[in-house]
């Protein structure tokens, strides 16, 4: 809720700031925000701060369900809890890319760097990836964030029936009912030849099963 809001926000800010100054763009969607400006300054600001409350609730998620396994299991040892995989997208960051500093939008990407480890989760029916980044430098160094999309939301609910949706989900633990149609594996593509395409991208570490889903 939060990005959402504060992308709306700047975005009819942006908006209005190109109608004050007269520029005309092709389209009223690519109104933007000079750096310099003090508005920009409070977009820069207001996108960190969402960023943190991001991290900060994948690590209370991830928290409550180690204490949830330990309590289940507990004889359970947890190794290596040094290789934590903190993994967002749809995010802005400042990077240098080909000598000069740049802001880097990711929008169903994440960052690939050489040695950096990723998740490319494939859906609610398939197989999930642990990855490690290659540094492709003509990829500013990303890769993608999952499968994609191959139907809209509308379109999904609209073609996919709960039979569908519980044939492709069998033997995951997860929502069957008609309120998770957009997300059923039907609405995307491929994960196989997702991850063929971009093996210049990344290198698969570790190939991840389904068990459980939770959706909304």
């Amino acid at each position: 809720g939060p990005g959402n809001r504060i992308g709306t926000y700047f975005i009819t800010k942006a908006k209005e700031e190109m109608s004050k100054w007269f520029i005309q763009t092709p389209n009223p969607d690519l109104a933007f925000l000079p750096e310099s400006s003090p508005l920009f300054a409070e977009y820069w600001t207001s996108v960190q701060w969402a960023q943190k409350y991001a991290s900060l609730n994948r690590a209370i998620m991830m928290q409550s369900v180690m204490d949830a396994i330990a309590a289940a299991l507990p004889g359970l040892m947890i190794t290596n809890q040094g290789m934590v995989v903190d993994c967002h997208h749809n995010y802005v960051t400042r990077e240098n890319h080909y000598g000069t500093n740049v802001l880097i939008t990711r929008k169903g990407a994440v960052s690939a760097r050489a040695g950096q480890l990723g998740i490319i989760p494939g859906s609610m029916g398939v197989q999930s990836y642990i990855v490690r980044g290659k540094g492709n430098p003509t990829s500013f160094h990303s890769c993608s964030h999952g499968a994609g999309r191959k139907m809209s939301r509308t379109q999904a609910r609209k073609t996919i029936t709960c039979a569908d949706h519980e044939l492709a989900t069998q033997g995951v633990e997860c929502r069957k009912d008609s309120g998770v149609l957009d997300e059923s594996p039907a609405a995307y593509k491929d994960i196989d030849a997702v991850m063929a395409a971009q093996s210049d991208l990344i290198e698969i570490v570790h190939t991840l099963k389904q068990v459980i889903c939770v959706k909304g």
